[in-house]
């Protein structure tokens, strides 16, 4: 694997770091929700790992990164469909998704 990719991949774990460091306590919707300025900071790196991801698809499209292609395509909803985001569907990349993400971009950089 080249270094442009393990940059993109570690890019990638720093953003769910950060995102997960708006949660101390645990992962709440309400939290989320009712914060601006979290909504905004977790809105940011989603867009961040979707343009590593895009990144890494153009040097090697086929990287084993379960969603990938969906991942580019959130990032490119927040960014261009930024008055019709959800905060349900943001919320559910934020739970249901980044934990595995992170797992499958820790593998990779550790081979």
């Amino acid at each position: 694997m080249d270094n442009y990719i393990k940059t993109w991949l570690f890019d990638i774990i720093k953003s769910i770091e950060e995102i997960d460091s708006y949660f101390p306590a645990s992962k709440k919707f309400d939290i989320y929700t009712n914060d601006i300025r979290t909504k905004r900071a977790v809105e940011r790196n989603i867009e961040i790992i979707g343009e590593a991801m895009g990144r890494i698809l153009n040097e090697n499209p086929n990287i084993n990164i379960s969603n990938s292609r969906k991942i580019v395509d959130a990032r490119n909803k927040i960014i261009h469909g930024y008055d019709d985001i959800s905060d349900d569907v943001v919320w559910g990349i934020v739970i249901n998704h980044l934990p595995l993400l992170k797992q499958e971009a820790e593998k990779l950089l550790k081979e």
